[in-house]
C-alpha cells in the first residue's frame, strides 16, 4: 500500500485561504458585536463562496481554509494585540500613522506582523506576499504597496 502524499498546492492555497478569512474574522471582531468562537464558525462556513473582485459577484472556491492556521492567526492577534500595535507603530513613518490607518488595513497589517513573529519557520516572503495578495482582496490602490513595505520592514526588525 502506497502512502498518499499531501498536495502542496493545496496546502498553500488553503493557508492563503486561511490568513484571507483571518483578516475578514479580525475585521468582524474588531465591532466587538458578536463573540469570536462565533465569527470563526460562521467564517469557516461561508469561506467557500469569495468575491470576485473583477466583477463584484461571488465565485465559489474549492479548498478550504487550513482551520488550524485561521484560528491561530485570529487568537494570536486577539490575545498579542498591544504588542502587535507597538511593533506596527514602530514601523510606520512620519506620513502615516497607524492610528489613523482604516481598520481592515490595520487588521491586515496585525496578522502578517503576528506571522512575521510566531511563524519564523515560514519564509518571511511567502507571508508578506500572502498579506499583499490579501489587501488586493480588498483595495486596489496603494494599499498593497503600503502592506508590502510595512510587513517587509517589520520583517527586518523581527527576523534580524
Amino acid at each position: 500500500m502506497s502512502e498518499q502524499t499531501e498536495n502542496p498546492v493545496a496546502t498553500n492555497a488553503s493557508k492563503h485561504l486561511a490568513r484571507l478569512v483571518a483578516v475578514q474574522a479580525l475585521y468582524q471582531a474588531s465591532y466587538g458585536e458578536d463573540k469570536l468562537s462565533d465569527i470563526l464558525k460562521h467564517c469557516l462556513d461561508d469561506a467557500h463562496m469569495i468575491l470576485n473582485a473583477d466583477d463584484d459577484a461571488l465565485d465559489e472556491i474549492t479548498d478550504s481554509p487550513d482551520a488550524e492556521l485561521l484560528d491561530l492567526i485570529v487568537r494570536g492577534v486577539q490575545e498579542n494585540r498591544e504588542s502587535l500595535e507597538a511593533m506596527l507603530a514602530g514601523a510606520m513613518n512620519a506620513n502615516v500613522s497607524a492610528g489613523r490607518m482604516e481598520i481592515l488595513l490595520r487588521t491586515i497589517l496585525l496578522a502578517g506582523a503576528f506571522e512575521l513573529y510566531h511563524h519564523a519557520d515560514i519564509s518571511s516572503g511567502i507571508i508578506i506576499n500572502d498579506y499583499v495578495d490579501v489587501s488586493r482582496a480588498f483595495f486596489n490602490a496603494k494599499e498593497p504597496g503600503l502592506v508590502n513595505a510595512i510587513l517587509d520592514k517589520m520583517s527586518k526588525k523581527i527576523r534580524s
